[in-house]
């Protein structure tokens, strides 16, 4: 079954987990003591509602403020599809949090407070899945319950988002607006009788509609290599298999492949999956690939169709979100984690700091927590990449300190 994998975005008290858990009820996808988990915590604070944000929040502290902190997934399937979504905060504060939530994603709902209409903080909800080009944006009008769902107050919410795809540098192709009432579920599932103006599709029907070719990530063809399989076995003895994910553009039985970064060319010559075998794999499979020369390929390398190489360079320029509380510096150095290749790195400059609300850039000599700019990078080896725009996978890269081991920010190649 497909699986789709979406984000969401909103300001404080937009109704993200609302949403979420009105979703979850009435696809049928709470079990029978969440329910009645929500009916007893909604009847004690005195709602004559069903508070279904409980559904999502799952750290104390957002129960208690009745805000979203950290990156809740939740699961839940259809008939037709399963989802994974990634419920993100929308505070300034969390900014790396939402990063994180979204970059996995195909799809992404930014939620609108009708009352409030297009904030600062949709902008920066709006910046960040331009930065990821998440293909599919759902723009969703929530609370048009609370302006008597007026069309006049969705159409100026509409216009508005509309002029601030025009001021992004990346121009979203797929943008569809929803007005609805997650509180009541108007438009969430079901189809909202007091929003009868409105003839598209709801919530639910927009994801169920959407087709694998519409929200995946394209680009050549690019299988780094996790493991080296060589069985111990006597049926086995000459096996040798190289194991990984493969993203990007379908291999086939007979592609004439080169290892990087050897350069050594070869052909497919089997590909296996578990226990069967493919003549061709698409992007997104768990594979193991036989060739039929016997050339030496390592964890860390990664093949490709011999017509279509990636970028190989000791120097990338990239934009990169901070996410540690020890600012990014010239000169300090970090590994890049660029698949599963690991590469001493040092930072060489900064260029500036990257305004979220689409205001410009300014110059600047470090990045602080939750900043995002353009950084250039040099590499104690060379690495093999493409640009984040022609291939997410292949584009993306963490960066680790060296001392505490712990992931220190986030990269796209320019």
């Amino acid at each position: 079954m497909e699986v789709l994998k979406i984000a969401t975005a909103g300001s404080v008290d937009d109704g993200k987990s609302t949403l979420i858990g009105r979703l979850l009820y009435d696809t049928q996808s709470l079990t029978s003591d969440k329910i009645e988990a929500i009916e007893k915590s909604s009847k004690q604070k005195g709602y004559d509602y069903l508070d279904f944000s409980l559904a999502t929040d799952g750290l104390v502290a957002e129960r208690e403020q009745g805000i979203t902190i950290d990156v809740a997934h939740i699961y839940f399937s259809t008939a037709k599809k399963s989802y994974i979504i990634a419920d993100t905060p929308g505070h300034v504060e969390y900014t790396r949090n939402m990063v994180t939530g979204a970059s996995t994603s195909q799809v992404s709902i930014i939620l609108i407070d009708a009352r409030k209409g297009v904030i600062e903080q949709t902008y920066r909800h709006f910046f960040i899945n331009n930065l990821l080009r998440v293909k599919e944006v759902i723009v969703a009008i929530n609370k048009m319950d609370l302006v008597d769902y007026s069309e006049e107050v969705y159409n100026n919410i509409k216009a508005d988002f509309q002029e601030l795809n025009h001021k992004s540098t990346f121009k979203q192709q797929r943008v569809s607006y929803i007005p609805l009432s997650a509180i009541n579920g108007g438009n969430v599932v079901a189809q909202s009788a007091d929003m009868s103006w409105y003839k598209g599709q709801t919530i639910l029907e927009h994801l169920e509609a959407l087709e694998p070719e519409e929200v995946n990530e394209s680009g050549q063809a690019r299988f780094p290599v996790q493991t080296v399989i060589r069985p111990k076995t006597e049926e086995y003895h000459d096996f040798r298999g190289y194991a990984g994910k493969l993203y990007g553009n379908s291999l086939k039985v007979g592609d004439t492949v080169t290892v990087l970064p050897s350069l050594t060319t070869s052909t497919i010559k089997n590909i296996h999956f578990f226990d069967k075998q493919f003549q061709e794999a698409a992007a997104g499979s768990s594979i193991t690939i036989e060739l039929e020369s016997d050339i030496n390929v390592t964890r860390g390398d990664m093949i490709v169709k011999s017509d279509a190489l990636p970028k190989i360079e000791k120097e990338i320029h990239t934009t990169i979100c901070w996410m540690d509380s020890k600012k990014l510096v010239p000169g300090s150095k970090y590994i890049v984690q660029h698949h599963t290749n690991s590469v001493l790195a040092k930072i060489d400059s900064i260029k500036n700091v990257i305004a979220t609300d689409y205001s410009g850039s300014t110059p600047a000599a470090q990045l602080a927590i939750n900043e995002i700019g353009e950084v250039t990078i040099k590499l104690s080896k060379a690495l093999y990449f493409d640009a984040y725009n022609d291939n997410k996978s292949n584009g993306a890269f963490i960066l680790i300190d060296t001392a505490t081991n712990t992931t220190a920010g986030v990269g796209f190649i320019n």
